[in-house]
C-alpha cells in the first residue's frame, strides 16, 4: 500500500473506546481519521485521545473525511448508519450482531452488493490466530462430529462496562449468540436449522443442525453471577476432544488482524470474506429464527 487508509469510527462508549479506536489507531494500513458520536463532547474527547483530527455529529460531514467506516453503536443504529456509508461508498467493519432483523441483514447486503464496498464482521474470536488455525485445519478435511458452547456472561450486572440497553432489551441470545454460533459454524459447518428453548432471565439454550446431519448446542446468558462468568466452546470426534479459545482472546490484537484483513480487500479489490456481511446476515437469520421461537424469554 502506498498511503495509510483513512478510518472512521461511529459510536463514543466503552468498547469504542478501549478496542475499536485503539485497533484502529495500532493497524498498520490505517489512520483513524474521524469519529462520530450523538454528543460532540464525547466524540471530541475520543478523537483527541486516540489522535483522531476529526470529530462531530454531522453524519455526512464525517463520512466525506473517511475511507471505511467501523461501527460501535447498537445493532439497530448500526444498521441504519451502515446503509448510509456504503451508499456513500464508504468500506465497512460491522460490529455484531449486524442487525437484529433478518429485513435489516438483506438489506446490508444488498445495498453492499450495489455499491461495491468491501465488507467485514467484527466476530472478535474468529481472529484468533489460534482460532484461525483451527478453521484452517477445517478446511484441508479436519472433522468434528459436534460441539458445545457455554457462555455466561455478567454484563446486565451492575457497573460493567457492557450494561447497555440494547443488551437489556435482547439479552445474551443477540449479544453471545454471534459468537457462540460463528465459532460453531466456522468449525463444525453451516447452521441449517435451530431449535431453541427458554430459560430463567435471558438464559436460553440452542441445539444447532449443521450440514450433514452434525449437531451443536449453546448455552447462553448475560446474568450469570460473577463467580460463574465464562466462555467456552469444546468440539468432538475421531481426532477425540478439543477445547477452542474463547475466553482469553486478546480483542485489540483481533481487530487489527480485521482491519488489515478490511484494507486488503480495499486495495484488492475483492468483496469476498469468511467474516463478510453475507455470514453476517447468516447468523443474524439463525438468531432471528431461534428468538421467534422464544416467549416470555425476558
Amino acid at each position: 500500500m502506498t498511503a495509510s487508509l483513512r478510518l472512521g469510527l461511529v459510536g463514543t462508549g466503552y468498547w469504542a473506546d478501549v478496542t475499536h479506536a485503539t485497533a484502529a489507531a495500532a493497524a498498520p494500513s490505517w489512520d483513524l481519521a474521524a469519529v462520530w458520536g450523538r454528543d460532540a463532547g464525547r466524540a471530541a474527547a475520543l478523537a483527541e485521545r486516540h489522535g483522531a483530527p476529526h470529530a462531530g455529529t454531522d453524519f455526512d460531514a464525517f463520512l466525506a473525511q473517511v475511507d471505511a467506516v467501523t461501527f460501535a453503536v447498537p445493532p439497530q443504529l448500526q444498521s441504519e448508519l451502515a446503509v448510509r456509508a456504503i451508499r456513500a461508498g464508504k468500506h465497512v467493519a460491522l460490529e455484531k450482531p449486524i442487525a437484529t432483523s433478518l429485513g435489516d441483514a438483506d438489506r446490508l447486503v444488498a445495498s453492499a452488493d450495489a455499491h461495491g464496498v468491501a465488507t467485514i464482521v467484527m466476530f472478535t474470536m474468529l481472529y484468533d490466530p489460534r482460532v484461525r488455525r483451527l478453521i484452517d485445519e477445517v478446511r484441508v478435511g479436519r472433522r468434528w462430529t459436534g460441539g458445545a458452547g457455554l457462555w455466561l456472561g455478567s454484563a446486565l450486572n451492575d457497573e460493567n462496562p457492557f450494561n447497555t440497553p440494547w443488551r437489556h432489551d435482547k439479552g445474551g441470545l443477540w449479544d453471545l449468540g454471534p459468537h457462540a454460533i460463528s465459532v460453531l459454524w466456522k468449525t463444525i459447518g453451516p447452521i441449517s436449522a435451530v431449535r431453541a428453548e427458554a430459560g430463567e432471565g435471558d438464559l436460553v439454550h440452542l441445539v444447532l443442525s449443521h450440514d450433514d446431519g452434525r449437531t451443536s448446542t449453546v448455552t447462553m446468558t448475560l446474568r450469570a453471577p460473577d463467580a460463574a462468568d465464562g466462555f467456552s466452546t469444546l468440539l468432538w470426534g475421531a481426532d477425540g476432544r478439543q477445547e477452542v479459545t474463547v475466553d482469553d482472546v486478546d480483542a485489540v490484537t483481533a481487530f487489527v488482524t480485521a482491519y488489515e484483513d478490511l484494507a486488503r480487500l480495499v486495495e484488492s479489490g475483492d468483496r469476498s470474506h469468511e467474516c463478510d456481511v453475507r455470514f453476517g446476515r447468516d447468523v443474524v437469520r439463525v438468531l432471528a429464527d431461534a428468538e421467534a421461537q422464544l416467549t416470555d424469554v425476558f
